[in-house]
């Protein structure tokens, strides 16, 4: 995503700090199809649908505080298993929650929790 194109960022944008930002844009882009590209030293605008998460090597902030994201997908038991053949570690199976989401959890290898869902509602 470069700065050129037209797209009100969010107010609230998380950022995830790590020491390999590009192995992470990876992961994101095939797991959840996110949209975004390294440009230079700047953080990584990676878009999902309509959500903006940053991801970056910190450039001199330090942060050891993993994250734990939720994001809905129209077919979690498909995302899921692009992350567990991706490397993440199975938190959670796909499952239904009795109010109507299925819902799995996974591990990447950075030590980020990934919630992965589909809304049934």
């Amino acid at each position: 995503m470069g700065t050129s194109e037209s797209w009100q960022r969010p107010t609230v944008t998380p950022r995830i700090i790590t020491g390999d930002p590009a192995g992470l844009v990876g992961f994101l882009k095939e797991v959840f199809g996110a949209q975004g590209e390294i440009e230079g030293e700047r953080p990584v605008e990676m878009r999902f649908g309509d959500s903006l998460v940053m991801v970056s090597d910190g450039g001199g902030v330090h942060a050891d505080t993993p994250a734990f994201l939720i994001v809905y997908v129209d077919d979690t038991d498909a995302a899921f298993a692009r992350a567990v053949a991706a490397g993440a570690a199975v938190q959670d199976k796909p499952d239904d929650m009795p109010w109507g989401d299925r819902r799995a959890t996974v591990r990447d290898k950075w030590g980020n929790t990934w919630q992965i869902a589909t809304s049934r509602h």
